[in-house]
């Protein structure tokens, strides 16, 4: 229900960017044209009023409102020019000490303005647009913009919520988990003392005792989830050669378990108890991925910064769109399964250790390549 929310909120913020940014992009170019029109009215009134200057047997016109119209042009850049090309006056021109260059950039802009003049020559005026219509040309694409950084921080903020809100769930169900198991191992631990009393075969008791040492292990394993666990430094090959053994007895005799590592000895700092729960749950997704007959190899490398764990089977793959996706609490590809296991590993990874985890290739039933790097 969570997840149906948050993708409708997503969506319908989508949808108020684009109606917010349609309805800008329409009333700005509305408005753009408008000053377009009227910026050409006003050079076609200077033009006229040029004119009207010229001729000096025209007594039929009140000069002073003349050379206000001439002078009260402020905006629109403007350049007057004889019907030869040269440059007779000049408005609102920034460039001054260049005017050809204005002069070629207004000529392709927009056709000039013609003044016929009484002696039969005419003038030329050019102009471009003022720098308030190229501010509100620009308008929509700086609205776009606000707009964009609010889609991110809506975006951030629903997301960080919904990660605090699954990190929530994750630290109440693991540390329930830890609880329920604990209450009847302590029990469990009594009655073993009890059959150890009552000259129960010893090979029993050790068998109980195995499962009782590793119902502590799980229960140690959720009872640092949701905690900063401490990690030591730890060589891992002995770690790894546990794990791999553990699982070895409960895969099938027809799967190969192979750890390949250069090195005795490669020391990292790591939890042991976590970093067990990540092998041995990328081991049982190989292992489960495995039809049949099949290989799992582990290859251990490190250089001076970084140790890089490469986990290899030869199961049914995994499809490209999916590799990030696998990750994701709840995903399963199971007819029966929570989903929990590689997000659990990319939790213990990402968050406790500070290292990554992904997909690094999969052909199907020939090889996937999960690969764990984290810092020595």
């Amino acid at each position: 229900m969570d997840v149906y929310f948050n993708n409708l909120v997503s969506k319908g913020l989508v949808l108020m960017a684009l109606i917010i940014v349609g309805a800008t992009l329409w009333y700005t170019n509305k408005l753009a044209n408008k000053f377009k029109i009227e910026e050409k009215k006003k050079v076609a009134l200077w033009a006229k009023a040029t004119k009207e200057l010229s001729d000096i047997n025209n007594l039929n016109y009140d000069v002073g409102f003349v050379f206000e119209v001439v002078n009260n042009n402020t905006t629109v850049p403007a350049i007057q020019t004889s019907d030869q090309g040269d440059v007779i006056a000049y408005r609102n021109v920034k460039n001054t000490k260049d005017i050809t260059k204005e002069l070629e950039l207004m000529q392709r802009k927009y056709p000039p303005i013609e003044i016929e003049l009484i002696n039969g020559t005419k003038e030329y005026i050019y102009y471009k647009d003022s720098s308030l219509l190229q501010q509100l040309k620009y308008f929509p694409l700086f609205m776009l913009l606000i707009i964009g950084a609010f889609m991110l921080i809506v975006y951030f903020a629903f997301s960080n919520a919904r990660i605090a809100q699954q990190n929530k769930v994750w630290t109440g169900m693991a540390k329930e988990t830890a609880h329920q198991i604990g209450t009847p191992l302590s029990s469990l631990v009594g009655w073993l003392e009890h059959l150890k009393q009552k000259g129960v075969s010893k090979s029993v008791t050790e068998e109980i005792q195995k499962d009782l040492d590793r119902l502590t292990v799980i229960a140690s394993r959720f009872s640092k989830i949701g905690s900063s666990p401490n990690l030591e430094l730890k060589n891992i090959v002995p770690i790894l050669e546990g794990s791999v053994n553990y699982m070895k007895k409960r895969a099938s005799s027809s799967i190969s378990i192979n750890l390949d590592v250069p090195e005795k000895i490669i020391m990292a700092n790591i939890n042991v108890d976590l970093f067990e729960w990540v092998i041995e749950n990328i081991l049982k997704n190989s292992i489960d991925a495995i039809n049949a007959k099949g290989l799992i190899k582990i290859s251990v490398t490190e250089n001076e910064q970084f140790i890089t764990i490469d986990m290899l089977d030869n199961g049914k793959g995994i499809k490209k769109p999916l590799f990030n996706e696998i990750f994701e609490p709840g995903f399963t590809s199971k007819k029966r399964g929570w989903g929990l296991g590689l997000s659990l590993v990319k939790r213990i990874i990402k968050d406790y250790h500070k290292g990554e985890v992904k997909i690094l290739r999969s052909i199907p039933h020939k090889e996937t390549v999960i690969r764990i790097v984290f810092d020595k």
